[in-house]
């Protein structure tokens, strides 16, 4: 295992341990899950950046990578709905497109099509993170403001989520069917 993959797994070792920290009632447990979830968002940027500058992608990096991605903001967003900070059916919604585009790449897979990740499904990723970032602050320092930007963020990225899984679809449906 090279060192880009294990920073992959650090990734999604991490991901039950701010789980942890979001539900423990102890002093500062959202500082703490806040900061160890932003320790493993940024780790995808650096096994991305080893990966690409050592020529270290494998097939298991290819695998690793988009689910430690999907584990650490479903884990993230089902934990706020226990919390109260963001509906189940958003979270659905959200988790009803990473199911099914990556039931898509495995379809394509099988007919070797790869379906690499799009900028609109990298700009998706970034901006749930934001969005989970917001909620873990509780909207502030908007707050003070009364600008509802937890919300905004909710809902924008609800909307990019679909559109992405939208993107993915049209662009690789017919692709595949013609590969048959």
């Amino acid at each position: 295992m090279n060192i880009a993959n294990k920073i992959t797994v650090l990734r999604i070792i991490l991901i039950p341990v701010f789980m942890l920290f979001m539900l423990i009632d102890i002093p500062y447990n959202m500082e703490i899950a806040l900061v160890i979830f932003l320790i493993a968002s940024l780790t995808d940027k650096l096994d991305g950046y080893y990966a690409r500058k050592y020529n270290l992608i494998t097939d298991l990096g290819k695998f690793l990578d988009p689910l430690a991605d999907k584990l650490l903001v479903s884990g993230a967003f089902l934990i706020f709905i226990q919390l109260g900070r963001i509906q189940a059916w958003i979270v659905f919604i959200i988790l009803a497109r990473e199911f099914a585009v990556t039931g898509l790449r495995g379809i394509a897979a099988n007919k070797n099509i790869v379906i690499a990740a799009s900028n609109l499904g990298k700009f998706k990723t970034v901006i749930q993170i934001i969005t989970i970032v917001m909620l873990f602050l509780n909207n502030y320092p908007f707050s003070l403001i009364n600008i509802p930007m937890d919300i905004v963020f909710i809902y924008l990225s609800l909307f990019i989520t679909v559109a992405s899984g939208a993107d993915y679809f049209a662009k690789h449906i017919k692709a595949m069917e013609h590969n048959v």
